[in-house]
């Protein structure tokens, strides 16, 4: 991955069920740790292409799975 973003999650659930809808939509991602200079309340968040944001947010919105927020590394 180029230039990369994290999408992060309030609970682990949310972010491995993200992982599962991303895929099925052919948007590149990855379950990662969430990095420690970063606040989340979940342990996990997905990387994503810094060129998919808006088509992950649409899929991630679409399907109802919330998340906290968009950060681009």
């Amino acid at each position: 991955m180029k230039n990369n973003s994290v999408i992060l999650f309030h609970s682990s659930n949310y972010a491995m069920w993200a992982v599962d809808v991303l895929n099925k939509n052919n948007i590149i991602n990855k379950l990662i740790p969430v990095p420690r200079d970063l606040s989340s309340d979940c342990g996990y968040c997905v990387e994503i292409e810094s060129d998919s944001i808006l088509e992950a947010e649409e899929v991630l919105k679409r399907e109802i799975i919330e998340f906290d927020r968009i950060i681009e590394l």
